[in-house]
């Protein structure tokens, strides 16, 4: 099997790479080997290598800059991943696709599922949304997994930030009104790998469906209860001695921001639970077996 990843150096598409190795063939791109500002040149990077799995792990995903630039997100967001869907068509591949929490309006009283009604209150949510329909009506065969507060041992992002600014800082304020599921990339990735090898023998034997699923750790927090659990695992089990002594919760109205945020992220995973035959853990184990590989942070 012949699979095509576009953003390998991104945290998520760094542990595809990984992940992906052992179904076969990976043809692994960066930002420079495909530019999806320029979404038609990806026609002729699929058209050339002709994969049987198209992997897309890009996204324009700084939330507040989409505020200012919307019109690129939408490009990197929604056109470009219309573009995959056409020429997986074309060439009969299977396409791979990430959304987000943020399609919705964070105003539901517990989990979202995938059939709730989206409604995205930022520009970035919107671009995503629009790039899951753009699949949905190609007539490609994809799977497109929504995930949450995705962190990783590099690149950008909140566990990196906290650790850094703990180790600088007595005293951290942390928005505790945003509740969600922190999911470490290599989760993604790995179930990404299990639930690729299904959907592989499913469309061989002529029986695949197309489908959008909820991939996240199981339970939830908020991003003040996430700090807390960053710096209570950095000590224990790194051994560290972080500065900070105090994290203190505040409300989303004293950390004002250009993009506004749900305040519910919450998604339930029963249904890739059940299509799949897994079980997503928890995500206070995954952050534990994260920070095994963060110890040039502390």
């Amino acid at each position: 099997m012949k699979t095509l990843l576009f953003g390998k150096n991104g945290q998520l598409g760094w542990e595809l790479n990984r992940s992906l190795q052992p179904l076969g063939q990976v043809i692994a791109l960066n930002r420079e080997q495909a530019d999806f500002s320029d979404p038609d040149s990806l026609r002729e990077i699929v058209r050339n290598i002709k994969p049987d799995v198209i992997v897309n792990a890009v996204a324009f995903t700084a939330v507040d800059k989409a505020e200012d630039d919307e019109d690129l997100a939408a490009i990197i967001n929604s056109v470009a991943p219309g573009i995959l869907a056409e020429e997986a068509l074309r060439i009969d591949a299977l396409l791979i696709h990430y959304s987000t929490d943020y399609v919705f309006d964070g105003t539901k009283e517990g989990p979202y599922i995938e059939t709730d009604e989206p409604n995205p209150v930022n520009a970035y949510g919107r671009t995503k949304l629009a790039g899951e329909h753009a699949l949905q009506s190609s007539g490609c065969n994809y799977l497109i997994f929504r995930t949450s507060w995705i962190y990783a041992s590099r690149a950008h992002n909140f566990l990196l930030t906290i650790l850094k600014l703990a180790n600088e800082r007595d005293e951290l304020s942390i928005v505790a009104d945003q509740i969600g599921s922190p999911t470490s990339a290599r989760l993604v990735a790995d179930t990404t790998v299990l639930c690729l090898h299904q959907a592989v023998k499913e469309k061989r034997s002529g029986v695949f469906s197309s489908g959008l699923y909820h991939l996240t750790s199981s339970n939830y927090t908020s991003w003040h209860g996430f700090s807390e659990e960053i710096v209570s695992t950095a000590n224990i089990y790194l051994n560290a001695s972080l500065k900070v002594k105090i994290i203190k919760g505040i409300p989303t109205v004293d950390y004002p921001t250009p993009a506004k945020r749900p305040m519910n992220s919450c998604l339930s995973t029963t249904g890739a639970e059940k299509k799949f035959h897994i079980h997503l853990p928890d995500w206070k184990v995954l952050l534990r077996l994260c920070m095994e590989e963060v110890y040039d942070c502390i």
